[in-house]
């Protein structure tokens, strides 16, 4: 939870205090409401408060003196609200609600000096020397950079930058209050424009617009009559970390763009008197009569006061309150939904069954068109499997955390991955999860962490791509090893396989290397549910199998065995998940990179080793995206495996069903729904 001492938060949970406020704009928030109740507030604007309730109020927002003077009057508590620094996807309400507030009890403002505020006492009282909150600032930092994530996150990190070698200047909107209670004015950025200039003689100078003002909602204080040779006035919506990386110097008033400059490593000049300003990290070149802040702090202590320790943070896909960690999350899986889908899909060669399902994907941002026949130049998606050669379209399939049913029973996937050079299962051709494992060998610390407890919590809950549940046989002791089946016509036998390309062959092969093993043949659950070819006959298993498991459980398999032998089978991924030897004969995604011993043929590409966490970060975090199917939202991985575990899945209409059923008498007519 996002308690701290300096929060009603952590005390909200056992004991509640009645709320009040004078602004309409309270009730037609609703996510501002949910927040304050899970913090511990009744929200209310009947009746008089006494001395032990609390009055809210927005910043410094022109209806803030009515609350105020009712606090002075009735002796109650002062809170004063504002959007914690990351907030939505775009400035105002078109953004959407936000996902973090900053609950000041102290009647402050983060960004108003002139008296103290919950955030600035945090910054000069706290010890701020808890080793994990600083491990998990400094990761938090590291997820924020590579994700170009900001308080408005609606930008594009590919979008073109100038040429690296600017100075970079900030402006901001005019009148904001951040400007005149941080005690600067329009002097204070002709000021600013001046000593950038005469600080960097020669120096190229990129003035950045504020998103609202290129959204037409706000003036700023520089338009484009202050361009010239020199001076570029920038309102793109380019991300605020590229644009900061290619800056040999950061000039701003009171921006939070200074703050992500603070983050990026800059030491920005500060002339007006932000929250980040006198404490060490910044060139403060307006007067900080502060003596409150006469303490010098790290990066990672700035960070974990402003944004671990000082907001509150709620998780739209659970309801909850939250940790700075978890509502990364949340903001990443939203803000990566929007970069890939604003400007709409075409999409082809998807069964009428799949349809739902995809616009809950990919048509939340933007507009979702199934053609067959795309037009030229539009974003466009094709089921993988009806991909042709030369095809430009990205690849679609499922995810390697599905669903709790198959696919070929029409199941809706959780998971989706969208390949813009190939896919994974086709080692003929690079593919975007290829180059994701190759950017993750030399992971960090922090993503390091994350794939381990991600494995961990796979391997606690037991999820595997379907999981389907079954009772496990009694199975003889020795060395067992797990031969998982396969679909035969699946894309991934036909150009991956290699040549043991048939159930029957894998399980030769096994025998043949293992003659004293107790190898266990698994058929695949299609095959089980007469829904794709790939049986291997009965008589055929004698002296091959040991034991045929039948309708049993992946993951109570995966625990009884040492070893797994497979063609391309996701199994065998899921058996380095749980820490188990794989044998490969083809040229899976997860073969190649030295933690299977491979007996087939693989590509050149794929000769270097990288360690287990690098390969689930690539295969897991940052290959598929997620669909929550409670909250129906983009969502992490984390919480898919909670869903999973839980036996949450997305729901299939009666039409559906039934469809389902029908297949069975169509087995050898699969692509009739596929």
């Amino acid at each position: 939870m996002a308690g701290t001492p300096h929060s009603n938060t952590a005390a909200g949970a056992t004991q509640r205090r009645r709320l009040f406020h004078y602004n309409l704009g309270f009730l037609r928030d609703r996510r501002l409401r949910c927040i304050l109740s899970l913090a511990g507030y009744d929200l209310t604007f009947r009746g008089t408060p006494g001395p032990e309730d609390a009055v809210a109020v927005w910043g410094h927002s022109p209806y803030a003196p009515r609350g105020e003077k009712v606090a002075r009057r009735t002796g109650a508590q002062l809170i004063r609200l504002e959007d914690a620094f990351l907030r939505s996807l775009h400035p105002g309400r078109a953004g959407g609600p936000t996902i973090g507030l900053m609950i000041d009890t102290e009647g402050g403002a983060h960004f108003a000096p002139e008296a103290p505020s919950t955030l600035e006492t945090i910054l000069a009282e706290d010890p701020l020397d808890n080793a994990a909150e600083l491990a998990m600032a400094r990761a938090a930092m590291e997820r924020m950079r590579e994700n170009h994530l900001s308080k408005y996150s609606a930008t594009e990190p590919e979008a073109p930058c100038p040429a690296p070698g600017y100075v970079l200047v900030v402006d901001q909107t005019r009148g904001d209050a951040s400007v005149t209670m941080g005690g600067a004015d329009a002097n204070s950025f002709r000021e600013m424009l001046y000593y950038a200039q005469e600080d960097n003689p020669g120096a190229r100078i990129v003035i950045k617009t504020h998103p609202e003002t290129r959204a037409g909602y706000r003036a700023g204080y520089f338009s484009q009559a202050d361009a010239s040779d020199a001076i570029t006035l920038l309102d793109s919506p380019v991300s605020p970390y590229a644009l900061l990386e290619g800056a040999v110097a950061v000039y701003t008033v009171s921006s939070q763009l200074g703050f992500e400059a603070i983050v990026m490593g800059h030491r920005p000049n500060v002339f007006g008197r932000p929250f980040y300003a006198g404490w060490g990290l910044s060139e403060d070149r307006a007067a900080l009569p502060l003596p409150r802040r006469g303490r010098s702090l790290t990066r990672a202590q700035l960070f974990a006061g402003a944004m671990i320790k000082a907001p509150t943070w709620y998780d739209p896909c659970t309801d909850r309150l939250c940790d700075l960690e978890t509502a990364l999350g949340s903001f990443e899986a939203e803000t990566r939904a929007w970069r890939e889908d604003h400007r709409g899909w075409q999409a082809g060669h998807m069964r009428l069954w799949k349809r739902r399902p995809l616009r809950q994907f990919f048509g939340r941002h933007g507009r979702l068109r199934f053609t067959d026949a795309p037009k030229e130049g539009a974003p466009a998606m094709v089921w993988a499997a009806h991909a042709g050669e030369g095809d430009t379209r990205h690849r679609l399939e499922d995810g390697f955390l599905r669903s709790r049913g198959l696919g070929a029973e029409l199941t809706p996937p959780l998971s989706l991955v969208l390949d813009d050079l190939g896919i994974y299962y086709d080692p003929t051709r690079p593919s975007r999860l290829e180059r994701l494992i190759l950017k993750r060998a030399g992971l960090s610390e922090p993503r390091r962490a994350r794939a381990r407890a991600l494995i961990e919590a796979i391997r606690a809950t037991g999820v595997t791509k379907y999981n389907l549940e079954g009772p496990l046989p009694d199975l003889p002791e020795g060395h067992r090893i797990l031969v998982p089946g396969q679909v035969e016509d699946d894309a991934s036998i036909r150009l991956g396989a290699g040549d043991v390309n048939t159930n029957l062959a894998l399980l030769k092969a096994a025998r043949a290397t293992n003659p004293d093993a107790v190898i266990l043949y698994k058929p695949h659950p299609d095959v089980e549910a007469g829904l794709r070819p790939g049986a291997v006959p009965r008589e055929a298993l004698t002296g091959l199998a040991d034991v045929l498991v039948e309708q049993a459980s992946a993951d109570a398999l995966l625990g009884a065995v040492e070893e797994v032998w497979t063609m391309t089978s996701l199994m065998g991924f899921e058996a380095l998940l749980r820490g188990l030897r794989v044998t490969v004969t083809g040229a899976p995604f997860y073969a190649g990179w030295g933690l299977t011993a491979d007996k087939g043929s693989l590509p050149a590409r794929r000769g270097r080793h990288v360690t287990l966490e690098a390969l689930v970060h690539a295969a897991l975090i940052d290959y598929p995206r997620y669909h929550d199917p409670v909250s129906m939202r983009p969502c992490t991985p984390e919480l898919a495996v909670a869903r999973l575990a839980a036996g949450t899945d997305l729901p299939r209409s009666p039409s559906i069903r039934a469809l389902a059923k029908l297949q069975g008498a169509f087995a050898s007519h699969a692509w009739l729904w596929r």
